[in-house]
């Protein structure tokens, strides 16, 4: 991707915390038909290999699941917050009207090797994974083995895992790094008026 170096993020911790924010990645695939989006709920695990893990599943009818079965070069790529910066906001365009539209954001791209696990042990357990993290803030977190062993067993046969070995994080924060302090502080105002405290939060932590 394009990435002039004010929107660099070379931070590894910041890289991560992106990935498990936002977790559902868009898993992009070169096939026979072309090129190929599918988007999927990953699990991170940094501590397997020399950049981390994704570990997610499929539906076993899924084409993914026929033509890399013998793995290929994938990238996913995870959004973080994001969202359209009205020039308006900034104080030097009522002075100057040199200013323009723009739209901030965060994304992480995870390049990395494919391989598809066809194991009823493996796919459980990331099931059991992604269930845990995402039912933690339930009143009373769903678990697996509450539903019949014998639909349980039928779902699990229905899709297979996906491993993602990552080589290489690439990230990039746009964040108006690029603005004068106080375009950046009326663009922030603005964004909280309006209720987007999750990129109005970026963004300031950005400049610090």
């Amino acid at each position: 991707m394009y990435l002039p170096p004010h929107f660099s993020e070379p931070r590894v911790e910041e890289l991560h915390r992106i990935v498990r924010e936002h977790p559902l990645g868009v898993l992009v695939t070169h096939g026979p038909a072309g090129l190929d989006a599918n988007h999927i709920p990953f699990e991170f695990d940094p501590e397997r290999g020399p950049h981390g893990t994704l570990l997610a599943h499929v539906a076993r009818a899924n084409p993914l699941c026929t033509e890399f079965a013998g793995g290929a070069d994938v990238m996913v790529v995870f959004r973080g917050v994001q969202g359209y910066i009205s020039p308006n906001w900034y104080p030097s365009k009522h002075e100057t009207h040199r200013q323009v539209p723009t739209w901030n954001y965060e994304v992480v791209h995870a390049h990395g090797r494919l391989r598809l696990v066809d194991d009823e042990k493996f796919v459980r357990g990331i099931v059991a994974r992604l269930t845990r993290r995402h039912e933690a803030t339930e009143p009373q977190p769903w678990k697996m083995g509450e539903a019949p062993a014998d639909y349980l067993d039928q779902m699990l046969r229905a899709i297979v895992g996906v491993e993602i070995e990552v080589v290489r994080l690439e990230g990039k924060r746009k964040l108006s790094q690029n603005r004068e302090a106080r375009d950046v502080d009326g663009a922030v105002r603005a964004l909280q008026e309006r209720g987007q405290e999750a990129l109005s939060s970026a963004m300031s932590g950005a400049r610090r």
